[in-house]
This record gives structure tokens, C-alpha cells and sequence, in this order.
């Protein structure tokens, strides 16, 4: 493998991290702070979706979004492992599990959005998968050649 891939690989591999990192702060942020006030417009907002003006609403809300962090922290360590597992194994494989998953994740993800208008989740699976596909994709490219001359 060339130089130029060698780096490029290299900051792939970060930048992975990266957002395994990211997706691990987001999902804490949300198990352990989603009742602070910074976060009630965004509740009022979803409660909005469905018409719900009840106050007690809000606090089922934050039950389930704290629930959906810890289950964005158990999705981060699996991405960091994954991550490693990739590059240690340069195994293009491993990258395309991870590509598979967030193309079976997001169109479901966006759907459900969706169905009660809510744009603002769409515009977050976009950014994810913006900021996660291609780089993925750019690994499964690279390593596919390793992976197919051990296979």
C-alpha cells in the first residue's frame, strides 16, 4: 500500500474514533442531562408533533430519551470496537458491516421521523450518515485488496 493511502487510512481511522467518541458524549449528554432546561424546547417540540400538553408528558419523555442515551453509549463502544477490529485486522469486512448497519438504521430511522413531520431528526441521520459513510467506505475501498489476497 502506498504512502498516500498509508495517511489516509491513518486519518480515517481517527476520524472513526472520533465519532464513536462523539456518538459515546452525545449518548451520556442525553442518559444523564436530557431533563436540563437547555433541552426543554426540544422536548416541547416533539410533544408538539403529537399534541400532548400534559406535563406529565415531559418527564416520559425524558425517561425514554435517557433510555435512548444509554443505548447510544452501549452503540458508540460496539463503533469503537469495530473501528479497532478494522484497522488492526485491516479487514474490509469489517468496515462493511459497519456501512450495512447504518444503511439498514437510517431510512428507519428518517421514516419514523417522518411519519410525525419531525425534521430535525431526519437532518441529524443525514449528517451521520455524511459524516460516516464515506469514510467508511473509503476503508472497505482500501482494505478490500488485503482482505481478498488473506481470503
Amino acid at each position: 500500500m502506498s504512502a498516500n493511502y498509508q495517511n489516509l487510512r491513518y486519518w480515517l481511522i481517527v476520524w472513526m474514533y472520533l465519532i464513536a467518541f462523539g456518538h459515546f458524549a452525545v449518548g451520556v449528554l442525553l442518559a444523564w442531562f436530557s431533563g436540563l432546561e437547555i433541552f426543554n424546547q426540544y422536548h416541547q417540540s416533539i410533544l408538539d408533533q403529537f399534541a400532548i400538553v400534559h406535563a406529565s408528558a415531559q418527564n416520559l419523555q425524558e425517561w425514554w430519551i435517557s433510555l435512548f442515551g444509554a443505548t447510544v453509549q452501549n452503540l458508540a463502544i460496539f463503533m469503537g470496537v469495530l473501528t479497532y477490529l478494522g484497522n488492526k485486522l485491516r479487514s474490509a469486512t469489517v468496515w462493511m458491516w459497519m456501512i450495512i448497519g447504518l444503511v439498514i438504521w437510517a431510512p428507519q430511522d428518517m421514516l419514523i421521523s417522518l411519519r410525525i413531520d419531525f425534521w430535525l431528526h431526519v437532518w441529524i441521520d443525514v449528517v451521520a450518515l455524511v459524516l460516516m459513510l464515506p469514510p467508511l467506505i473509503a476503508l472497505w475501498l482500501i482494505d478490500r485488496t488485503n482482505t481478498y489476497k488473506q481470503g
